[in-house]
């Protein structure tokens, strides 16, 4: 088979099998006439580090990176996946998510498809990751992406890069850095579903009072009293999973609310992201 028969839709479909380099796929091609499992086994015979069949693969490990613009007021969150502890733990595994989030902040991707279409030195970013499968031998790719605007927007990681948080804070203060890792802190140790009462969905709200009746009755409680009793487990519930109802990890007297209000009269939180590694 002439290199003229060998089409790049065959070179790219060896590329998203081999995770190859795209000359050394054409050439692997052209080696073994077109056959593309005789393709795979020149690649390895040449030493090539071959990605082949990693599509099955899970890809729980990886890191979670968070960034935000230089003036603050745009953060990001990706999740870069990978097979194993170790690759995640890799310096260079850690610079190459380091390079997507930069690229992310360098040109504002709506979405994960947009980011993936960009070019990272010189070449499409969903193909940097195929060739960053073939050299690591593992599968990898980019599971989360996320953006946040404000008008002060504070990024922190924690963890070890297994999980990622951004605070958006309604206005800029003087101390916003160590007032948005407080809050960012409180996001990642508490886990919160929402930001105020107003903003739990209505199916999660009726779910939690169906509960909370059920374990009343189960308590023998009289029924005239069970509606009473579930709007007040509700409302525990808001103090729980609603972050500005939440009480300061650091001071068990305030809610996040009040923490807020107490820095500066009206400063509160926007909107956040919270990102964690292998959550979806």
């Amino acid at each position: 088979m002439s290199t003229l028969q060998i089409s790049a839709a065959d070179v790219n479909k060896l590329r998203g099998q081999t995770g190859a380099g795209m000359m050394d796929c054409k050439k692997a091609l052209i080696e073994s006439n077109g056959d593309f499992e005789a393709a795979v086994d020149y690649l390895r015979k040449k030493g090539a580090k071959v990605a082949a069949s990693r599509g099955d693969r899970e890809s729980n490990e990886g890191v979670v990176i968070a960034k935000t613009t230089e003036n603050g007021k745009r953060g990001f969150i990706i999740e870069l996946n990978c097979e194993t502890d170790f690759v995640a733990k890799n310096a260079d595994f850690i610079s190459f998510a380091n390079q997507i989030i930069d690229l992310a902040i360098a040109h504002s991707p709506t979405s994960t498809e947009a980011l993936l279409d960009l070019t990272l030195n010189g070449v499409k970013l969903s193909d940097a990751i195929l060739d960053q499968t073939g050299k690591i031998g593992e599968k990898i790719g980019i599971s989360k992406y996320e953006v946040v605007d404000g008008e002060k927007v504070i990024a922190y990681i924690h963890g070890n890069y297994r999980l990622g948080v951004l605070v958006a804070l309604n206005t800029d203060v003087a101390n916003a850095q160590e007032v948005g890792k407080d809050v960012a802190m409180q996001i990642a140790a508490m886990n919160p579903i929402a930001l105020d009462k107003g903003d739990v969905d209505a199916r999660t709200i009726e779910r939690e009072l169906e509960i909370a009746k059920e374990q009343i009755r189960a308590e023998g409680k009289p029924e005239e009293m069970v509606e009473k009793i579930a709007l007040g487990k509700l409302n525990k519930f808001y103090k729980d999973a609603t972050l500005l109802n939440q009480e300061f990890v650091k001071d068990s007297s305030k809610t996040i609310a009040q923490y807020l209000d107490g820095v500066q009269k009206g400063l509160t939180v926007a909107r956040f992201k919270r990102a964690q590694l292998g959550v979806a």
